[in-house]
C-alpha cells in the first residue's frame, strides 16, 4: 500500500474550496478528493451535527448509518470526547455501529467550527489495522482546510 500524500492531498483540497461559499459542495468535493487519494478505503465522508446526533452528509460508499447519537459507534465517540478515534479493529470497538459489514477499521476526525464541534471526517477500511499515525496526522491536515472552509460558509 503507498502512503497517502497528505500535504498534496490538503494543498488540492484548499484549492477546490477556496472561495466556494457552498458547505455542501465542498464536503462533496472533499470525500471525492478522499476516496481518490486513499488506498484500501471502502466509506469516506462527513456527518454534521444536527439536532444534538450526527446526520450523514456527503460521502463516497455504499449507502450509510443516516443518524448517530453522541457517544454511540466510533463518530458518536469521537464527538463526545472530542478525539480522533483510530480503530484497528472496529469489531473490538465497543458499541461499533456496522452501517457496513465489510468495515473492519475505522478513523474518525472531529470537525471544528467557531470553537464548537460542527461534526466529524469518518473513513472505513475493509482492512483491520488500515489506519495508521501516518493517517492521523495527514488527515489533521486536511481536516484543518475544511474547518477554514466551513467556517467562511457560515460567516
Amino acid at each position: 500500500m503507498t502512503k497517502t500524500n497528505y500535504e498534496t492531498t490538503a494543498a488540492q483540497l484548499s484549492a477546490l474550496t477556496e472561495g466556494i461559499p457552498y458547505e455542501v459542495a465542498n464536503l462533496a468535493n472533499a470525500s471525492a478528493l478522499l476516496w481518490q487519494e486513499m488506498e484500501d478505503i471502502n466509506w469516506v465522508g462527513f456527518y454534521k451535527m444536527t439536532d444534538g446526533a450526527l446526520v450523514l452528509g456527503p460521502f463516497q460508499g455504499k449507502p450509510a448509518c443516516i443518524r448517530i447519537p453522541v457517544g454511540k459507534g466510533v463518530c458518536g465517540t469521537a464527538v463526545a470526547q472530542d478525539a480522533i478515534q483510530l480503530v484497528y479493529n472496529v469489531h473490538d470497538f465497543p458499541g461499533h455501529i456496522a452501517c457496513d459489514s465489510a468495515s473492519n477499521s475505522e478513523i474518525v476526525l472531529p470537525i471544528h467550527v467557531g470553537g464548537k464541534i460542527w461534526g466529524v471526517l469518518d473513513i472505513d477500511s475493509p482492512f483491520v489495522g488500515r489506519f495508521t499515525e501516518h493517517d492521523r496526522e495527514g488527515l489533521m491536515k486536511v481536516v484543518k482546510v475544511l474547518e477554514k472552509a466551513l467556517a467562511e460558509v457560515e460567516s
